[in-house]
């Protein structure tokens, strides 16, 4: 008899005769990696303990910043520390290559599953050398969609060979699966879209308009200097050219002379070394009264609270957490016709879609959402209910858990 013992992907034989499989309860271990650890924490939150608390072992890691030590304790997972730059910088690359695959070979995991363009190809060519046998890589947005010259071209080999080293490519929205087509970086046969697209859903308890009491909205308009009467409009998200915040305080500063009673947050950080903006929109920014900056902000539901309309005017992105929380919050959105942005809005239902990179198309469309009373009332009668019914953050966890077991059993092992 042949007794055949699954232990994570080897087998191992023991008695002679006929053959029965006997499984160990040993739970699969996977690690999750993100190049930097504020995208474990925020952008993947909850869904490290949903996967732990699903019979997985799960292992962070990412680089060495505060970030990564919250993770381990809001999470209940253990984590691992590996440097990595979100710039070209081939010898640290090769650095983080070898540190990534020296941790799988100690590890042994069953699956490998990558969010982010830097910890896509460390971990996926690192995986894979080691010989994880389940390698998976999200893509929540590409820079090389922006990119030109020799810097797209690096960019394109770079994403051609993560794909080429994951057994399987998870584009987080429609709009990215056919991007990705289009430029042969994969085949269709390695492509999914989990649920409805969005890397991680969104907490529609968590995000909603009653988590915000009266005298919390009271009291933060006091603070910003916010009129009852001001129409405000918000964006929430990084400072940077390429999330349109050029276009965007361009269109703002020639609406403000024009209307009283209106202002506009801008909630996040500014990235000066990345992506930085123009002169004249840091100038405006800093001197106009009705745009107040209050930077990176760790809830941002009392700012959507306190506001009107999200305007997100981004260049380019995967499936943008920003205007889901928007509208959970019940905020009708403005937004460029981009992939992700473009699926979570309907034109006229839930919001209004405008083309890229134009100051008068965000103009006009701020324009009318304060002058047509009648248009945006029946945006945010909608919006909410059209966030809960497709982006439930358990829709999405319990279709990459049903992926995890699937990916499992093809391999061998039971769960």
């Amino acid at each position: 008899m042949v007794c055949r013992v699954v232990q994570w992907y080897k087998w191992q034989k023991c008695i002679i005769g006929y053959e029965i499989k006997v499984y160990m309860s040993i739970e699969p271990k996977i690690i999750r990696i993100t190049t930097v650890p504020l995208s474990l924490k925020i952008l993947l939150k909850g869904q490290h303990r949903f996967m732990s608390s699903n019979g997985f072992e799960v292992i962070g890691v990412s680089s060495q910043e505060k970030e990564l030590e919250e993770v381990q304790n809001e999470e209940g997972i253990r984590v691992v520390s590996i440097e990595m730059t979100r710039m070209i910088a081939p010898l640290k690359d090769v650095k983080s290559l070898w540190n990534f695959y020296k941790l799988c070979k100690k590890e042994k995991p069953m699956i490998v599953h990558s969010h982010t363009p830097k910890a896509g190809i460390v971990s996926m060519l690192g995986a894979k050398l080691a010989g994880v046998p389940i390698r998976l890589h999200t893509v929540a947005g590409m820079p090389l969609m922006e990119a030109k010259g020799i810097k797209r071209t690096i960019l394109d080999v770079v994403e051609k060979l993560t794909y080429a080293s994951a057994t399987k490519v998870y584009p987080n929205s429609k709009g990215l699966y056919d991007f990705i087509l289009q430029n042969n970086f994969a085949p269709k046969s390695k492509l999914k879209v989990i649920a409805n697209g969005s890397s991680n859903g969104i907490d529609t308890a968590f995000f909603a308009p009653e988590q915000i009491s009266d005298t919390q909205k009271v009291r933060l308009k006091k603070e910003l200097e916010i009129n009852d009467n001001d129409f405000v409009f918000v964006f929430v998200g990084r400072l940077v050219a390429d999330k349109g915040i050029n276009e965007l305080v361009t269109a703002f500063s020639k609406l403000s002379k024009e209307k009283k009673n209106i202002k506009i947050l801008l909630v996040g950080p500014f990235e000066s070394d990345l992506d930085p903006l123009n002169n004249e929109t840091l100038e405006e920014i800093k001197k106009n009264k009705n745009i107040i900056a209050v930077g990176y902000q760790k809830d941002v539901r009392p700012y959507f609270a306190i506001s009107n309309i999200l305007t997100f005017p981004s260049y380019r992105e995967g499936f943008p957490n920003v205007v889901m929380q928007a509208g959970a919050m019940g905020l009708p959105s403005i937004v460029s016709d981009i992939n992700g942005c473009n699926e979570i809005i309907e034109e006229g239902k839930n919001g209004t879609i405008i083309p890229v990179k134009d100051s008068n198309a965000i103009y006009s469309a701020m324009q009318r959402m304060m002058d047509d009373e009648v248009f945006y009332k029946q945006l945010k009668s909608n919006v909410r209910e059209m966030i809960t019914s497709r982006y439930e953050q358990s829709l999405v966890w319990n279709a990459l858990l049903e992926e995890y077991n699937t990916l499992l059993k093809e391999k061998g092992y039971v769960v």
